[in-house]
């Protein structure tokens, strides 16, 4: 697995900030950890809870990462799909799939039809 090269890291944690100001107002932050070839999502609600919420891995490419949801009832992370049917795709995505289920909003699963 390719290590995160610190340009990436950094990448990474704007665009997720920039999402979640973007579309997840009931979150207050959101914490981006690394470890191996991991990104490690915590997001933080207004209310001062810490909420896990995916795993991304690191595939060569700072767009497109592959995703693991957190399973708060295993304690794991799962590879998952996201609503485009794939297991990777862009930390945009990957943070609106994990906050669609924790936060309680589906409509984040939608996609628009491609033409």
């Amino acid at each position: 697995m390719p290590k995160v090269p610190e340009s990436t890291k950094s990448s990474l944690a704007y665009k997720l900030h920039a999402r979640a100001r973007e579309r997840w107002p009931q979150l207050e932050d959101v914490e981006v950890t690394h470890r191996a070839g991991f990104a490690y999502i915590t997001g933080i609600t207004t209310e001062g809870e810490e909420l896990r919420l995916c795993r991304l891995r690191y595939g060569g490419s700072a767009s497109r990462w592959g995703f693991s949801i957190y399973r708060a009832s295993h304690e794991d992370y799962e590879t998952s799909m996201l609503p485009d049917g794939l297991t990777a795709g862009s930390p945009e995505d990957a943070l609106d799939t994990a906050c669609g289920l924790y936060l309680g909003d589906p409509t984040a699963w939608v996609t628009p039809p491609k033409n």
